[in-house]
């Protein structure tokens, strides 16, 4: 069987998320510089989407990463390095004809002048992946799928891939969406803002910064980026140092939502569903939002101060925050709850010089989220904090 309908009535919910995305063979420098100046490299990998799995298998749950690799050397590593964590690889598909990418990139921030990336992924075997070539079994299979604007600027067979599986239908599972824009990748293609725009209004769960908002759609805000993307019964919107603000509704008029409406659902498909929004409790702190449409029901708003980090490398953070706020998702928490685990997943990646790391201990992360606003706001985290299981009221503070 092939194509999405296929696919979904085939799916036995047995995984929690199921990524999609390339993932890529990185290196690392051994010190600060510029590219040209850097004298050798350390070999990891890195993939916004592999990395999301990563981290969720990390952190226990069932998580599963479908691409596209070479049949090489760096395909190898890249699916042996990914299931070492403990995710899923069964479903990555090998292609004789097309390399696996890779990119050298500089320790600097990201968002600094100074920052270098050599990508080498043009005509690689993630970018051959379309609708005709993916098995949607597997990418139906989960309770959650998660992508990423990434793969829609890889080429435009990626692109056609990800409006079939962002496409509302029956049965399908919540579809989790992460904008991340990359300019560099839409170089010759004026579409970008738009595509981006189009793929996350027809998720479930969306994340996005303030900053490629503003960049993307020239969108300024929180609030006009909600109004924007009215259709997701969460948004995300990351505000980097200042923390998050999240955007939650049941009753938002979202893809599934119109789909469960219609009262149909697919042959098969799997009733072991988890829903993007919880009602507000006691532990969230949320206010209604105004909203110039009366049809539209209200949003909870739920503000969320980032931690205060010592920070070693500023790459993957966004994948890590995406990768908490799913994990406390899936266990039904609280809204202010998984942003608190997405801030805490974030910040174990900032401390660490690589993409992925070890997360803190389930019970540690819970204590942590647990704590007042008074105590949340004087965390303050080091390198190594993952490490040692101490209490609250030990980790270090100002």
């Amino acid at each position: 069987m092939s194509g999405p309908a296929a696919g979904t009535a085939a799916a036995a919910t047995t995984t929690d998320v199921v990524c999609l995305g390339e993932s890529m063979v990185t290196f690392l420098p051994s010190q600060p510089g510029r590219l040209a100046d850097v004298p050798s490299f350390e070999r990891g990998i890195g993939g916004a989407e592999s990395n999301v799995a990563c981290a969720l298998a990390a952190a226990g749950h069932r998580a599963a990463w479908v691409g596209r690799v070479g049949a090489d050397g760096f395909g190898d590593h890249l699916v042996e390095t990914i299931a070492s964590y403990g995710v899923d690889t069964s479903a990555v598909r090998r292609d004789p004809a097309r390399p696996t990418g890779v990119y050298f990139r500089t320790a600097t921030d990201r968002g600094t002048d100074t920052h270098e990336v050599a990508y080498y992924r043009a005509g690689s075997a993630a970018s051959a992946m379309s609708p005709e070539n993916v098995p949607y079994e597997a990418l139906f299979a989960g309770r959650v799928l998660h992508l990423s604007g990434i793969t829609a600027a890889l080429s435009p067979d990626c692109l056609a891939l990800l409006r079939e599986l962002t496409a509302p239908r029956p049965g399908r599972p919540l579809v989790s969406f992460d904008v991340n824009h990359r300019p560099h990748l839409w170089r010759g293609c004026a579409e970008d803002a738009s595509v981006l725009l189009e793929l996350a209004r027809r998720a479930d769960l969306v994340f996005v910064g303030e900053d490629e908002a503003e960049e993307a759609w020239g969108i300024v805000g929180a609030e006009a980026i909600r109004a924007a993307l009215p259709e997701p019964s969460v948004l995300v919107v990351k505000r980097g140092s200042a923390g998050a603000t999240v955007f939650a509704s049941e009753l938002r008029p979202g893809p599934r939502g119109a789909e469960a409406a219609a009262g149909t659902a697919a042959p098969g498909a799997s009733t072991d569903t988890v829903s993007a929004a919880t009602p507000a409790t006691s532990a969230d702190t949320t206010c209604p939002a105004a909203s110039a449409d009366t049809a539209t029901p209200a949003d909870t708003v739920t503000p969320v101060p980032a931690l205060r980090v010592d920070v070693v490398a500023a790459v993957g953070a966004g994948d890590a925050f995406a990768a908490g706020f799913l994990s406390a998702t899936l266990r039904g928490l609280p809204v202010r709850d998984r942003a608190r685990h997405g801030h805490l997943m974030a910040a174990a990646v900032l401390t660490v010089p690589g993409d992925l790391t070890d997360p803190p201990s389930r019970d540690r992360a819970d204590r942590l989220v647990a704590l007042d606003d008074a105590a949340w706001g004087r965390l303050r985290l080091a390198p190594g904090w993952t490490a040692a299981d101490r209490a609250p009221e030990e980790v270090r503070t100002p």
